[in-house]
């Protein structure tokens, strides 16, 4: 676990182009899921990123199997990736991501808050395990494409 490099973009845009599409297919359909590559995944917008010092990356024997990055929605604090590639789930990256994030923030800030697609049931029980609670859901024309927002506070 360890800050993305200016290096690192190419592998951290092929994480996304690898795993994001097949992830989302089934649960917003194939023009959505591609959307979300080309718009969130791209050189552009993860260089920005990395160059902010927003993104953090999981490695395993040289080569990125975890990508966390933060932002911010205002004044709120968000966590707006947080990918595992599917061979290493289950193996507590998901919840270390989600720290390294969180250690990362500034030390005024009360609460973090992360989002999710309403069809990503997966990934809305991880938040639910990980202590989120759903402030409100953002429709998004289809059902499966609204924007779940939750929260949870930052211990002090």
């Amino acid at each position: 676990m360890r800050d993305a490099q200016a290096d690192d973009v190419a592998a951290i845009c092929g994480f996304g182009a690898t795993h994001i599409r097949p992830h989302y297919a089934p649960l917003i359909g194939e023009a959505a899921a591609d959307a979300q590559v080309r718009d969130w995944w791209n050189e552009s917008q993860i260089a920005a990123a990395v160059a902010d010092g927003l993104v953090i990356v999981a490695e395993a024997a040289g080569t990125v199997v975890g990508v966390g990055q933060r932002g911010r929605r205002g004044a709120d604090h968000v966590v707006y990736k947080l990918y595992v590639d599917p061979a290493h789930r289950g193996r507590g990256l998901g919840p270390r991501l989600l720290a390294a994030l969180t250690e990362r923030l500034p030390a005024d800030a009360t609460s973090l808050y992360i989002e999710h697609f309403a069809a990503n049931e997966r990934a809305g029980a991880f938040y639910e395990r990980e202590g989120f609670v759903v402030q409100g859901v953002e429709p998004g024309g289809d059902p499966a494409l609204a924007v779940v927002w939750r929260a949870r506070p930052i211990p002090s």
